[in-house]
């Protein structure tokens, strides 16, 4: 029995995308980043960058209390397809069947999108988190072309997002660290964090339990 998922689940600023394709690359594995988006997007008949909107982030409150309001209301005289706004619900909703169908094709790598939540029952998946210190995600984002300002602003708006998804979906706070079978400091370089991870993900599979290597050959 081998790994066939690993989730990468990242700090924003931390490299942990850019990890996830050179190590997706090493394996020869499937990348689920910016695709899975581009997937659910599919699935749900939405444009792309309505999803987009929606990736990882939780509606703010003033919306949510409109759409109470709203479904006492002219809601529901509207056709079916306009009264159901594309919203977090909605991608939530598609998320977990998208996730589960591309996880069931070939070994894959999946970035984000509370994967590591989903399949956290998975006995086949890998899960990581990836973290850096204020400075070197500073370092990698002025390194890309982002002022200071924006950069720091970024990091703590992104990150608030994402701990509010998980929070909300999952009851749960942002990173679960008992989920994760690796959290490691991107500081490291992005060469060594790969090579580290191969080598865990290669020590996990040699322990695991037998009756998972029977269920799922």
């Amino acid at each position: 029995m081998r790994i066939r998922v690993i989730t990468v689940e990242r700090e924003y600023g931390s490299g942990g995308a850019v990890i996830a394709r050179d190590l997706a690359q090493r394996l020869g594995w499937k990348l689920w980043d910016e695709e899975l988006t581009a997937e659910i997007a599919r699935v749900a008949q939405v444009d792309h960058k309505v999803a987009a909107c929606c990736d990882e982030r939780v509606d703010s409150l003033l919306y949510r209390l409109f759409k109470v309001y709203a479904r006492g209301s002219y809601e529901r005289a509207l056709p079916i397809a306009e009264a159901r706004p594309f919203d977090t619900d909605r991608m939530f909703a598609t998320l977990e069947s998208v996730i589960r169908d591309v996880t069931s094709r070939e070994p894959c790598m999946i970035v984000g999108r509370g994967s590591t939540y989903f399949l956290r029952g998975r006995p086949d998946a890998f899960h990581v988190f990836i973290y850096a210190s204020v400075e070197e995600k500073l370092r990698r984002l002025k390194s890309m072309g982002k002022p200071e300002r924006e950069a720091r602003q970024l990091i703590e708006e992104i990150d608030r997002d994402r701990a509010a998804f998980i929070r909300h979906y999952f009851g749960v706070e942002w990173p679960h660290r008992p989920l994760y079978n690796l959290m490691i400091n991107s500081k490291l370089g992005d060469e060594h964090v790969v090579e580290m991870l191969l080598q865990h993900v290669s020590a996990a599979e040699k322990f695991m339990p037998r009756e998972a290597a029977t269920s799922n050959a």
